[in-house]
């Protein structure tokens, strides 16, 4: 861990998420199982809806998930209550055309699991919250995977404790950047790297250069991942690193950024993730025998970040950089307006 950090196929029973505390700072738990995994079996297809009844914006400093075994990861959005239609708990995630790139547009991010880890709890420093607006909801998509001979039941929780406004000093929004154009050379390492300008979209929306800071990080990858990188690069090519990682699937892969990183002077975010394939096939973006490259953040900008190399085509021709086959794509940068 970088040293600035500190840090199924199967029956699927539903059940209503728990009401809102009377107490407005209340914790809350929320419920969404049981959910039942068949033994040696894999479920990517299903998604999590928690509306929160909220009348009032919440303010949330610290969030923490409970799965089990069997619960491989979860990237959690919050979202206007009206969107993605449909019953509180599990459901089918085609059955509401889910999409996390959209519902990221929509809101923001809200909480990203580590891969595999059966508990976790993300927390910012004292004073600093994510702002839920008023009537959102949380949706995730989740993947199940179970590699044992058993079934397995979970009965997984979210929950987090609102704080008051008066005490919120700073308010985090989310950074999202991914890689989905991955083709993983066999028997291979491999490093696929996306440079993504930001500066440009920050001129346009403020009239200035890129002035937040990031407070909050949290890597993606599976099993043959090595490692993951966030650069903040300058115009002039010299860059310094905000986060990167190299901690095994079932790790911890988030953490606080102390001190936060200051952007200013910096144009560009690059994100790059280092693999090995010790297998016999080239693989590809996706779930269970697929990789993944996903940076997930929160800065104090007033907008929302998100983009990266998106497309789903070529991966393009690598080069040898001293026996590692290393991909380079084109980005796509988005950011919207945090209070949309």
């Amino acid at each position: 861990m970088n040293t600035r950090m500190r840090m199924g196929l199967g029956v699927l029973a539903l059940s209503a998420c728990s009401s809102p505390a009377a107490d407005p700072y209340a914790a809350q738990s929320h419920a969404f199982g049981p959910i039942a995994i068949g033994a040696n079996s894999e479920d990517t297809e299903k998604c999590v809806a928690i509306t929160l009844n909220n009348d009032e914006a919440l303010f949330i400093n610290q969030v923490e998930l409970t799965t089990g075994p069997g619960f491989h990861h979860s990237n959690w959005l919050w979202v206007p209550e009206h969107s993605f239609p449909g019953p509180d708990g599990v459901f089918t995630c085609d059955d509401r055309s889910y999409d996390q790139v959209a519902a990221g547009l929509l809101g923001g991010v809200f909480f990203a699991q580590s891969t595999q880890t059966a508990h976790e709890i993300q927390q910012f420093p004292a004073g600093v919250a994510l702002k839920l607006p008023a009537k959102s909801k949380l949706v995730a998509q989740i993947h199940l995977l179970n590699a044992g001979d058993e079934p397995l039941a979970l009965e997984p929780t979210m929950g987090f404790t609102p704080m008051p406004e008066a005490d919120v000093t700073t308010l985090l929004r989310s950074v999202a950047f991914e890689y989905h154009t991955l083709a993983l050379p066999p028997g291979r390492q491999s490093r696929f790297s996306v440079e993504c300008d930001i500066a440009a979209r920050h001129q346009e929306v403020f009239g200035r250069a890129p002035d937040f800071k990031i407070y909050y990080a949290l890597a993606h990858y599976h099993e043959w991942g090595m490692g993951l990188t966030i650069d903040a690069v300058r115009s002039d090519g010299s860059s310094s690193t905000i986060y990167s990682t190299t901690n095994n699937v079932g790790d911890t892969l988030g953490g606080v950024i102390d001190p936060a990183f200051d952007m200013t002077g910096f144009s560009k975010l690059r994100l790059t993730c280092d693999y090995f394939n010790d297998t016999a096939s080239t693989i590809r973006y996706g779930n269970g025998t697929g990789e993944m490259c996903i940076f997930n953040a929160f800065s104090d900008s007033t907008y929302t970040w998100a983009g990266g190399a998106l497309d789903n085509g070529d991966p393009g021709t690598p080069t040898d950089v001293d026996g590692v086959m290393s991909f380079t794509r084109n980005c796509q940068v988005y950011a919207v307006d945090g209070e949309h």
